[in-house]
């Protein structure tokens, strides 16, 4: 039986900003076809800022979530076993750690319009992944759920 601590789940959702990019490239696409006439540019518009929120769309889908016994960022799926210590990454710090200070062997979900981030050391032996890097708004919360999920899962005795 598995307990749920503290969930947490988050997702890095692009700035709104993005979206009136999505709609400028949509008018970039209709400046284009405008020689051509009414219909191609009103479909450089609409394709133009679908595409464009698309891209936005995905790029901003990533979650990170704190289920059971496991933290899931992205595609990695880890084990707060296999987790150590967690530092909250002011933006100075945060943007250090995504730069000079990073290990190339590190797992980093990144976004570089999320100011803040959790930095969380590995401490499984067999795993070459020195820490994970996490964007998120709310860092704190974070290492309060992967606490929490580690002190419940050390708390429940494995099952056989």
């Amino acid at each position: 039986m598995q307990h749920s601590a503290t969930p947490y789940e988050e997702r890095l959702t692009a700035p709104r900003s993005w979206w009136l990019i999505s709609f400028l490239v949509g008018v970039s696409c209709a400046l284009i076809l405008f020689p051509f006439g009414t219909l191609p540019i009103l479909g450089g518009l609409v394709g133009g800022t679908a595409a464009a929120a698309v891209v936005a769309s995905s790029y901003g889908s990533p979650r990170i979530r704190v289920v059971g016994d496991s933290l899931i960022a992205g595609e990695a799926k880890i084990p707060v076993s296999a987790l150590g210590e967690s530092e909250v990454l002011e933006p100075e710090e945060a943007r250090a750690w995504r730069t000079y200070k990073a290990d190339v062997r590190a797992f980093l979900l990144l976004r570089a319009y999320i100011p803040r981030a959790l930095r969380v050391i590995v401490t499984d032996p067999e795993d070459p992944t020195p820490y994970l890097y996490l964007s998120t708004r709310e860092p704190e919360r974070l290492a309060a759920a992967i606490e929490a999920a580690r002190r419940a899962n050390a708390a429940t005795p494995a099952e056989s």
